[in-house]
Protein backbone atom coordinates (compact mmCIF):
# COMPACT_ATOMS: atom_id res chain seq x y z
CA UNK A 1 0.00 0.00 0.00
CA UNK A 2 2.84 2.33 0.88
CA UNK A 3 4.43 1.93 -2.58
CA UNK A 4 1.07 2.41 -4.29
CA UNK A 5 0.61 5.66 -2.35
CA UNK A 6 4.07 6.90 -3.34
CA UNK A 7 3.43 5.97 -6.98
CA UNK A 8 0.08 7.80 -6.98
CA UNK A 9 1.67 10.90 -5.49
CA UNK A 10 4.43 10.77 -8.10
CA UNK A 11 1.95 10.50 -10.95
CA UNK A 12 -0.06 13.41 -9.55
CA UNK A 13 3.10 15.53 -9.40
CA UNK A 14 3.97 14.71 -13.03
CA UNK A 15 0.44 15.55 -14.20
CA UNK A 16 0.48 18.83 -12.25
CA UNK A 17 3.83 19.79 -13.75
CA UNK A 18 2.58 18.97 -17.25
CA UNK A 19 -0.56 21.02 -16.69
CA UNK A 20 1.40 24.03 -15.43
CA UNK A 21 3.87 23.76 -18.31
CA UNK A 22 1.01 23.45 -20.78
CA UNK A 23 -0.78 26.48 -19.36
CA UNK A 24 2.45 28.45 -19.36
CA UNK A 25 3.08 27.50 -22.99
CA UNK A 26 -0.44 28.54 -23.95
CA UNK A 27 -0.04 31.87 -22.20
CA UNK A 28 3.22 32.55 -24.02
CA UNK A 29 1.62 31.65 -27.35
CA UNK A 30 -1.28 34.00 -26.76
CA UNK A 31 0.63 37.04 -25.56
CA UNK A 32 1.85 38.02 -29.02
CA UNK A 33 5.50 38.25 -27.99
CA UNK A 34 8.24 37.74 -30.53
CA UNK A 35 11.49 35.72 -30.63
CA UNK A 36 10.05 32.61 -32.25
CA UNK A 37 6.61 32.67 -30.60
CA UNK A 38 3.99 31.67 -33.20
CA UNK A 39 0.93 32.86 -31.26
CA UNK A 40 -1.80 35.09 -32.65
CA UNK A 41 -1.04 38.79 -33.08
CA UNK A 42 -4.01 40.90 -31.94
CA UNK A 43 -4.06 44.27 -33.67
CA UNK A 44 -6.00 47.05 -31.94
CA UNK A 45 -7.55 49.65 -34.23
CA UNK A 46 -10.26 52.25 -34.70
CA UNK A 47 -12.45 50.49 -37.26
CA UNK A 48 -13.93 53.77 -38.49
CA UNK A 49 -10.69 55.36 -39.70
CA UNK A 50 -10.59 55.09 -43.50
CA UNK A 51 -8.43 54.43 -45.41
CA UNK A 52 -6.14 53.05 -42.69
CA UNK A 53 -8.63 50.68 -41.05
CA UNK A 54 -12.42 50.54 -41.43
CA UNK A 55 -15.40 48.27 -42.14
CA UNK A 56 -16.41 47.87 -45.77
CA UNK A 57 -19.91 47.31 -47.18
CA UNK A 58 -19.69 43.65 -46.12
CA UNK A 59 -18.83 44.64 -42.55
CA UNK A 60 -15.29 43.29 -43.02
CA UNK A 61 -12.33 45.21 -41.60
CA UNK A 62 -10.13 46.48 -44.42
CA UNK A 63 -7.73 49.31 -45.17
CA UNK A 64 -4.12 50.22 -45.89
CA UNK A 65 -2.78 49.36 -42.43
CA UNK A 66 -4.89 46.20 -42.36
CA UNK A 67 -3.28 45.01 -45.60
CA UNK A 68 0.19 45.79 -44.22
CA UNK A 69 -0.53 43.90 -41.00
CA UNK A 70 -1.91 40.88 -42.86
CA UNK A 71 1.17 40.64 -45.07
CA UNK A 72 3.57 41.11 -42.15
CA UNK A 73 1.78 38.43 -40.09
CA UNK A 74 1.81 36.05 -43.05
CA UNK A 75 5.56 36.43 -43.38
CA UNK A 76 5.97 35.80 -39.66
CA UNK A 77 3.90 32.62 -39.97
CA UNK A 78 1.37 33.90 -37.44
CA UNK A 79 -2.37 34.38 -37.35
CA UNK A 80 -3.62 37.95 -37.03
CA UNK A 81 -6.82 39.21 -35.44
CA UNK A 82 -8.15 42.76 -35.80
CA UNK A 83 -9.87 44.07 -32.69
CA UNK A 84 -11.87 47.30 -32.71
CA UNK A 85 -11.11 49.32 -29.57
CA UNK A 86 -12.05 52.63 -28.02
CA UNK A 87 -9.21 54.70 -29.49
CA UNK A 88 -9.11 56.98 -26.45
CA UNK A 89 -8.20 53.89 -24.36
CA UNK A 90 -5.59 52.53 -26.77
CA UNK A 91 -2.65 52.76 -24.35
CA UNK A 92 -4.56 50.88 -21.65
CA UNK A 93 -5.57 48.18 -24.18
CA UNK A 94 -1.92 47.74 -25.15
CA UNK A 95 -0.55 47.80 -21.62
CA UNK A 96 -3.12 45.26 -20.39
CA UNK A 97 -2.24 42.81 -23.18
CA UNK A 98 -5.76 42.78 -24.63
CA UNK A 99 -4.07 43.81 -27.88
CA UNK A 100 -0.43 43.26 -28.87
CA UNK A 101 -0.11 46.00 -31.46
CA UNK A 102 -1.66 49.37 -32.32
CA UNK A 103 -1.56 49.59 -36.11
CA UNK A 104 -3.91 52.24 -37.40
CA UNK A 105 -2.42 55.53 -38.56
CA UNK A 106 -0.91 56.22 -35.16
CA UNK A 107 1.28 59.32 -34.95
CA UNK A 108 4.61 58.94 -33.17
CA UNK A 109 4.85 61.59 -30.43
CA UNK A 110 7.24 62.12 -27.54
CA UNK A 111 4.35 61.76 -25.10
CA UNK A 112 3.33 58.41 -26.58
CA UNK A 113 6.94 57.21 -26.59
CA UNK A 114 6.86 57.42 -22.79
CA UNK A 115 4.31 54.57 -22.67
CA UNK A 116 4.75 52.68 -25.94
CA UNK A 117 7.49 51.19 -28.09
CA UNK A 118 7.33 52.22 -31.76
CA UNK A 119 8.43 50.82 -35.09
CA UNK A 120 10.36 53.01 -37.48
CA UNK A 121 8.11 55.62 -39.16
CA UNK A 122 6.47 54.35 -42.33
CA UNK A 123 4.48 57.38 -43.52
CA UNK A 124 4.41 61.16 -43.03
CA UNK A 125 1.22 62.86 -41.89
CA UNK A 126 0.00 66.44 -41.46
CA UNK A 127 -2.89 67.90 -39.53
CA UNK A 128 -4.84 70.24 -41.79
CA UNK A 129 -8.17 72.08 -41.78
CA UNK A 130 -11.28 70.82 -43.57
CA UNK A 131 -14.34 72.98 -44.25
CA UNK A 132 -17.69 72.65 -45.94
CA UNK A 133 -17.54 73.03 -49.73
CA UNK A 134 -17.52 76.65 -50.85
CA UNK A 135 -16.57 78.19 -47.51
CA UNK A 136 -13.88 80.85 -48.00
CA UNK A 137 -13.52 82.66 -44.66
CA UNK A 138 -11.33 79.95 -43.11
CA UNK A 139 -7.88 80.09 -44.69
CA UNK A 140 -5.44 79.19 -41.90
CA UNK A 141 -5.18 78.34 -38.21
CA UNK A 142 -5.73 81.93 -37.01
CA UNK A 143 -8.98 82.25 -38.99
CA UNK A 144 -10.49 79.59 -36.70
CA UNK A 145 -10.88 82.25 -34.00
CA UNK A 146 -14.48 82.40 -32.79
CA UNK A 147 -15.35 79.18 -34.65
CA UNK A 148 -16.55 75.74 -33.54
CA UNK A 149 -13.84 73.25 -34.48
CA UNK A 150 -14.16 69.48 -34.44
CA UNK A 151 -11.57 66.72 -34.08
CA UNK A 152 -11.21 63.12 -32.90
CA UNK A 153 -10.65 62.36 -29.22
CA UNK A 154 -7.15 61.06 -28.41
CA UNK A 155 -5.87 62.16 -31.83
CA UNK A 156 -2.70 64.12 -32.55
CA UNK A 157 -4.87 67.10 -33.49
CA UNK A 158 -6.59 67.00 -30.11
CA UNK A 159 -3.24 66.77 -28.33
CA UNK A 160 -1.98 69.83 -30.22
CA UNK A 161 -5.12 71.88 -29.61
CA UNK A 162 -5.26 70.98 -25.92
CA UNK A 163 -1.81 72.46 -25.33
CA UNK A 164 -2.12 75.51 -27.62
CA UNK A 165 -3.36 78.75 -26.06
CA UNK A 166 -5.04 79.90 -29.28
CA UNK A 167 -7.43 76.94 -29.28
CA UNK A 168 -8.11 77.29 -25.54
CA UNK A 169 -8.74 81.06 -25.59
CA UNK A 170 -9.69 82.22 -29.07
CA UNK A 171 -11.59 79.31 -30.60
CA UNK A 172 -15.24 79.32 -29.58
CA UNK A 173 -15.42 75.55 -28.93
CA UNK A 174 -13.46 72.39 -29.69
CA UNK A 175 -15.88 69.50 -30.19
CA UNK A 176 -14.36 66.05 -29.75
CA UNK A 177 -15.70 62.98 -31.52
CA UNK A 178 -15.10 59.26 -31.11
CA UNK A 179 -14.05 59.06 -34.78
CA UNK A 180 -13.33 61.39 -37.70
CA UNK A 181 -16.13 60.03 -39.88
CA UNK A 182 -18.74 61.27 -37.39
CA UNK A 183 -16.91 64.61 -37.19
CA UNK A 184 -17.01 65.02 -40.97
CA UNK A 185 -20.72 64.20 -41.01
CA UNK A 186 -21.30 67.02 -38.52
CA UNK A 187 -19.22 69.33 -40.73
CA UNK A 188 -21.44 68.50 -43.69
CA UNK A 189 -24.53 69.19 -41.56
CA UNK A 190 -23.20 72.54 -40.33
CA UNK A 191 -22.80 71.56 -36.67
CA UNK A 192 -19.14 72.60 -36.71
CA UNK A 193 -17.34 75.24 -38.77
CA UNK A 194 -14.20 73.22 -39.45
CA UNK A 195 -12.39 69.97 -38.71
CA UNK A 196 -8.73 69.71 -37.81
CA UNK A 197 -7.43 66.23 -38.49
CA UNK A 198 -5.14 63.84 -40.33
CA UNK A 199 -4.65 64.89 -43.93
CA UNK A 200 -4.61 61.30 -45.21
CA UNK A 201 -7.90 60.40 -43.55
CA UNK A 202 -9.56 63.69 -44.46
CA UNK A 203 -8.56 63.58 -48.10
CA UNK A 204 -9.83 60.01 -48.37
CA UNK A 205 -13.20 61.17 -46.98
CA UNK A 206 -13.12 64.07 -49.48
CA UNK A 207 -12.58 61.63 -52.35
CA UNK A 208 -15.83 59.91 -51.36
CA UNK A 209 -17.71 63.21 -50.82
CA UNK A 210 -16.19 65.61 -53.41
CA UNK A 211 -19.30 67.78 -53.47
CA UNK A 212 -19.31 68.34 -49.70
CA UNK A 213 -15.82 68.96 -48.28
CA UNK A 214 -12.83 71.20 -49.08
CA UNK A 215 -9.32 71.10 -47.63
CA UNK A 216 -7.37 74.14 -46.48
CA UNK A 217 -3.87 73.14 -47.54
CA UNK A 218 -2.05 74.56 -44.51
CA UNK A 219 -0.49 72.44 -41.76
CA UNK A 220 -1.80 72.92 -38.22
CA UNK A 221 0.96 72.09 -35.75
CA UNK A 222 4.08 70.09 -36.66
CA UNK A 223 4.25 67.43 -39.38
CA UNK A 224 4.08 64.00 -37.79
CA UNK A 225 4.88 60.41 -38.77
CA UNK A 226 2.88 57.20 -38.53
CA UNK A 227 4.33 54.25 -36.62
CA UNK A 228 3.25 50.91 -35.19
CA UNK A 229 3.06 50.74 -31.38
CA UNK A 230 3.90 47.87 -29.04
CA UNK A 231 3.98 47.48 -25.29
CA UNK A 232 7.17 48.83 -23.72
CA UNK A 233 8.32 45.35 -22.68
CA UNK A 234 7.55 43.70 -26.04
CA UNK A 235 10.74 44.53 -27.92
CA UNK A 236 10.90 41.00 -29.37
CA UNK A 237 7.64 41.43 -31.29
CA UNK A 238 8.61 44.94 -32.32
CA UNK A 239 11.89 43.65 -33.78
CA UNK A 240 10.16 40.74 -35.56
CA UNK A 241 7.60 43.06 -37.18
CA UNK A 242 10.21 45.66 -38.09
CA UNK A 243 12.30 43.01 -39.84
CA UNK A 244 9.47 41.92 -42.13
CA UNK A 245 8.42 45.54 -42.74
CA UNK A 246 11.95 46.26 -43.95
CA UNK A 247 11.72 43.23 -46.25
CA UNK A 248 8.34 44.37 -47.59
CA UNK A 249 9.75 47.82 -48.31
CA UNK A 250 12.79 46.39 -50.07
CA UNK A 251 10.87 43.99 -52.32
CA UNK A 252 8.21 46.52 -53.35
CA UNK A 253 5.26 44.99 -51.48
CA UNK A 254 4.67 48.10 -49.36
CA UNK A 255 4.67 50.26 -52.49
CA UNK A 256 2.06 48.02 -54.15
CA UNK A 257 -0.23 48.22 -51.12
CA UNK A 258 0.19 52.02 -51.06
CA UNK A 259 -0.64 52.26 -54.76
CA UNK A 260 -3.80 50.22 -54.15
CA UNK A 261 -5.09 52.67 -51.53
CA UNK A 262 -3.57 56.02 -52.52
CA UNK A 263 -2.80 55.70 -56.22
CA UNK A 264 0.93 56.08 -55.59
CA UNK A 265 3.62 55.10 -53.11
CA UNK A 266 3.45 57.64 -50.26
CA UNK A 267 5.30 55.51 -47.71
CA UNK A 268 8.72 56.31 -46.28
Amino acid sequence: MKWKKILALGMAAVMTAAFVTGCGGQKAADNGSGSGDKGKIIVGLDDNFPPMGFKDENNEITGFDVDLAKEASKRLGREVEFKAIDWSSKEAELKSGRVNVLWNGLDITEKRKENMLFSDPYMDNRQIIFVKKGRTDITDEQSLAGKIVGTQSASTAEEYMDKTDFFKKDVKEVKKYSDFVTAFMDLENGRVDAIVGDEIVGRYYMSKHPEAIDAVDVAVGPVSQFGIAFAKDNKALRDDVQKVLDEMKADGTTAKISEKWFGKDITK
